[in-house]
């Protein structure tokens, strides 16, 4: 096959490219320039320089082609506008999920390097490859009428990797069958362990490079300097949910999320994040011994998205596991279908802190990904009275 892989200068996306390499395969490596000058200008900082060094190391001793392929516009326009939007809004969004589907199997698929055929008819590339631990499925499916086989469709199923603490599936159910039908996952069989094992047999130049953390387009800039270069600081009162009490001062609920623990600063603690008030600057909080008074084990989503197929139509009594973030727990829950592409999730097995508004709810059937929705605003009209006194 001819391959597209996108490589980043880590070692998940080099021993993958080596994989498909030693397979037989055509390939060709991508590296997709969507970092953003101007914030990097800003902040006096350029850490992508290092990453395309390694790319171009690798790359250089596999004998395997690169090019490099700016999409910081699309980039823009897809993630960051979103990221923003939702960050304004006081919901806490997902910019990896929107990338995966938006730009590295979006706008690159777009791409003219991608798109179109070539001399001999054929499309440009077969596959596109990245280094996510994930692994697609290919299956058929008939469809009859009246007893009658009308129709045999392929399918493709998202599948969790070997590796439960470093799948990557939620970062990837937003994709479309379209562009799960061009994915290839290489490493999605191997355990992070075993793919650092590979790397050093191989003796490839990133055997020994950490892995990258934070979101993918910013690497080593910090997040809370990216928001207040876009957004500034606007100083705003931190309050007790139980009591109504002002604890102390933040400088702005852009940089706090339900969940959260770190940056409050709050003497007695710890404390956590439990809610917003977007109009008036307030960021809410419960004492750790007054969490259990504000944990969930209901909440709405929206925008329902499905990989493959609506799971109504395949599976009886509708009991999952959810995701409500990247990690490795999952609950067991039902879904209740509203109108309109929502859905009420229950969480069977457990309550929850940490779910908080714009971000997905990833749900699966054993290690299939189904798909995601939005999670909805939570915040009960009650919580908000006590700091309207």
């Amino acid at each position: 096959m001819k391959i597209a892989v996108l490589v980043s200068g880590g070692v998940d996306s080099s021993v993958a490219l080596k994989l498909l390499q030693d397979e037989g395969h055509d390939i060709t490596a991508f590296y997709l320039k969507i970092w953003l000058e101007d914030e990097t200008a800003f902040l006096g900082i350029c850490p992508w320089e290092e990453d395309l060094t390694y790319v171009r190391s690798v790359c250089e001793q596999l004998d395997v082609p690169l090019r490099v392929i700016p999409l910081q516009k699309e980039y823009h326009e897809r993630v960051i506008a979103y990221a923003f939007d939702e960050v304004k809004a006081g919901r806490t969004p997902n910019p990896d999920v929107m990338c995966n589907n938006q730009v590295k199997f979006g706008a690159f698929l777009e791409c003219a390097e991608m798109s179109g055929t070539d001399a001999n008819g054929r499309g440009k590339f077969d596959k596109v490859a990245t280094g996510h631990y994930a692994r697609v499925e290919e299956a058929e499916q008939v469809t009859s009428d009246k007893g009658q086989m009308t129709e045999k469709r392929k399918f493709f199923y998202l599948k969790k990797s070997k590796d439960a603490v470093k799948d990557q599936t939620y970062f990837l159910s937003r994709l479309t069958q379209e562009q799960l039908s061009r994915a290839l996952f290489p490493i999605g069989k191997y355990t992070k362990e075993e793919v650092r094992a590979l790397a050093k047999q191989f003796n490839l130049p990133t055997k020994n490079r950490p892995d990258s953390q934070g979101l993918c387009f910013l690497g080593e800039i910090n997040y809370d300097d990216f928001v207040r270069h876009h957004l500034g600081e606007r100083e705003g009162d931190i309050v007790d949910t139980d009591s109504g009490k002002v604890l102390g001062h933040h400088q702005g609920y852009w940089f706090h999320t339900i969940g959260q623990r770190h940056g409050l600063d709050l003497p007695g603690g710890p404390w956590y994040v439990t809610g917003k008030d977007v109009e008036k600057n307030i960021v809410l909080v419960s004492h750790r011994l007054k969490m259990p008074m504000v944990e969930r084990d209901t909440f709405e989503v929206e925008n329902l998205h499905w990989l493959s197929y609506d799971p109504r139509s395949v599976i009886r009594d509708m009991r999952l596991t959810v995701k409500v973030r990247h990690g490795a727990r999952e609950y067991v829950c039902t879904l209740e279908f509203l109108d309109a592409g929502r859905a009420r999730v229950h969480l069977l097995d457990a309550k929850e802190r940490g779910i908080a508004p714009g971000q997905f709810a990833v749900f699966y059937d054993g290690d299939m990904c189904l798909g995601n929705g939005v999670i909805k605003g939570l915040l009960p009209i009650s919580l908000l009275a006590k700091c309207q006194r």
